[in-house]
């Protein structure tokens, strides 16, 4: 089984903003691979099966700087380890640090400032577990935290549009052939602004 949680913020209020990339590629996959998506407690999930493996999708509804809440409580209902799902959790999260547009795969590692992968952390104690970061640049001029809560620029929907599907299709890369395979494909364009964490 694989778990696929989508980071963001409940509520219209925050569906287009730049934070809720993590929410927008889940809809893309449960729309891709007919997936329903139903409110369940803390979390919106969803169960199917992608190439024949099943897949869980989840949207966190404790705002982000909560998001390990839901996933911890999600596993222990799935019967998943916390403190060890390694492959079978992926994560799904926006990144300051790394162009518009632009994928980036990581099998584990820190952080790197953001609140939703930190709290996801520190719920379920662990390092290890797949992060697919979708860039969507950052603007010297605003305060990170206004900017990650601002909407995408005209110039960028296109761009943010193409990242959505594929980040979705690298998903389905690391589903059926794995996270190397995935990081060799969709990497080699990454350009980091600065070292993601």
């Amino acid at each position: 089984m694989r778990i696929i949680v989508g980071l963001g913020n409940p509520g219209s209020k925050y569906s287009k903003t730049r934070h809720n990339i993590g929410f927008r590629v889940v809809d893309q996959l449960s729309e891709t691979h007919n997936i329903s998506l139903e409110e369940k407690d803390v979390f919106i999930m969803g169960r199917g099966t992608v190439d024949g493996q099943e897949v869980v999708l989840l949207k966190p509804l404790t705002f982000m700087n909560r998001s390990g809440t839901a996933v911890k409580k999600a596993l222990k209902k799935l019967n998943v380890q916390a403190d060890g799902p390694g492959d079978s959790l992926i994560v799904i999260h926006d990144d300051l640090d790394v162009d518009a547009g632009i994928i980036k795969i990581r099998r584990n590692g820190s952080s790197g400032g953001h609140k939703g992968i930190e709290s996801v952390i520190q719920e379920t104690g662990t390092r290890e577990f797949i992060r697919v970061k979708v860039g969507i640049g950052r603007d010297r001029d605003i305060p990170a935290d206004k900017y990650v809560l601002g909407t995408f620029r005209t110039s960028e929907k296109k761009l943010i549009k193409d990242a959505i599907i594929n980040a979705a299709d690298a998903i389905f890369t690391i589903i059926t052939e794995g996270v190397d395979k995935a990081m060799n494909k969709y990497n080699r364009s990454a350009r980091a602004g600065s070292a993601p964490g």
